[in-house]
């Protein structure tokens, strides 16, 4: 299963207004998440665990 759009373009603009230093997309039913440390993708991932989305998430970290 994949994030609706409109779910899609809200979460994207949530991440980007949280000053996070990431790149939010859209790709297909994902939302991928580019940055250049691995701590900054860590407080965006706890970002959006801390966000109320009726969507349950999935998280995957390529980072390591």
């Amino acid at each position: 299963q994949g994030i609706p759009k409109e779910k899609a373009k809200t979460l994207v603009k949530k991440i980007k207004d949280s000053n996070i230093k990431v790149q939010p997309q859209i790709q297909d039913e994902q939302v991928r998440v580019i940055g250049k440390k691995r701590d900054d993708l860590q407080d965006a991932i706890q970002f959006c665990k801390e966000l109320k989305i009726e969507q349950p998430l999935q998280y995957e970290n390529f980072r390591d």
